[in-house]
């Protein structure tokens, strides 16, 4: 056996150990469904294609099979605002990206990560035209992004930084709404874009091979690290463990199911993404892992090893011991 097929078995045995893991309670709370529902709001954004595991909990019963009724609100707010209505009960819970919740969280929100659902969901590209074909040519140039408080804004600077760019002296941050950053690569006011898809993945296939991909938050060291976490109100993680526990353990059923039924997926995904075609939302997946949503030890981890990228940055204080945040804000629901 190759040691190339003794790493993919080895991956399958595990997940098979963790799907097997997570099903006996999955059951139990299956057959009080029913009767005993508890009921939780949860907040979103259905602009994001990466969540689709959101929906599938929905449409597909995976909430309903683990003793929940959720009322799903979509939320295009600020981060900040986000964690804010969920401290203060307005939702019991919602989903994001670490790179946005990690600063928000060390200042106090009483907001508990208690689950995760995949990695990916933010690209760096280079302008061909531009010269930009790899990060060393970066230097000197302009990177547009939608947010200069953005997730790709945050990783990228410390991912250059590890590349040995200083991501404030060598490149200049430019933002731009989402749907202008093409017209600025064309105008020439930026000769790179950080954003996520599917905004890059259409702009790209409308160019025909303009841009080259510099990075992902999946490159090097990041290639099994994180993106999008599930928080919950303290209150609930404190009070209700069985609620979070069921929270959690649905959302990782799910992810599951994109990851095994992505045609399913994209069909139910479809409603909420009007301007991507069924095959392009199918590929989209592909780019994501669907496959690493970790929980306990794993997860505490990669959320201090965040921290400490971070607190390198300057994003979160300098004080802030990133194994002692994480373990503030991290609760394992599924122990």
């Amino acid at each position: 056996m190759s040691e190339e097929t003794a790493g993919i078995s080895r991956r399958k045995l595990l997940h098979a150990a963790a799907a097997t893991a997570l099903a006996a309670p999955a059951l139990i709370l299956g057959r009080k469904a029913y009767s005993q529902q508890r009921k939780l709001t949860f907040a979103w954004n259905q602009n994001s294609f990466c969540l689709t595991p959101i929906v599938v909990a929905q449409e597909r019963g995976f909430f309903e099979k683990n003793g929940l009724h959720v009322d799903l609100i979509n939320y295009s707010g600020s981060t900040d605002q986000l964690l804010e209505s969920i401290a203060t009960g307005k939702a019991d819970a919602a989903v994001g990206m670490i790179h946005r919740w990690l600063k928000p969280l060390e200042a106090g929100f009483d907001v508990k990560i208690i689950g995760s659902s995949h990695g990916g969901c933010v690209r760096l590209v280079g302008s061909k035209a531009a010269g930009v074909t790899n990060l060393a040519a970066l230097k000197g140039k302009t990177v547009g992004v939608s947010d200069l408080a953005a997730p790709g804004k945050h990783f990228f600077t410390i991912l250059l930084a590890k590349n040995g760019i200083d991501p404030d002296k060598d490149i200049t941050w430019r933002q731009y709404p989402a749907d202008l950053l093409g017209v600025a690569v064309d105008k020439g006011e930026i000769q790179a874009i950080a954003d996520g898809d599917p905004n890059l993945y259409l702009l790209e296939k409308r160019t025909n091979g303009a841009y080259v991909e510099l990075a992902t938050n999946l490159s090097g060291e990041y290639a099994r690290k994180v993106c999008c976490v599930i928080g919950a109100r303290g209150e609930l993680v404190r009070n209700d463990r069985p609620t979070a526990s069921a929270l959690a353990r649905s959302i990782v059923q799910a992810t599951d199911f994109v990851n095994e039924n992505p045609n399913e997926a994209a069909k139910v995904f479809a409603k909420y993404s009007p301007k991507v075609a069924l095959d392009d939302l199918r590929k989209l997946y592909a780019t994501l892992t669907y496959t690493h949503h970790p929980t306990g030890i794993d997860l505490r981890d990669e959320i201090a090893f965040y921290a400490e990228d971070f607190r390198r940055i300057g994003v979160i204080k300098k004080s802030t011991d990133p194994q002692r945040l994480a373990q503030h804000v991290y609760v394992n629901v599924l122990a």
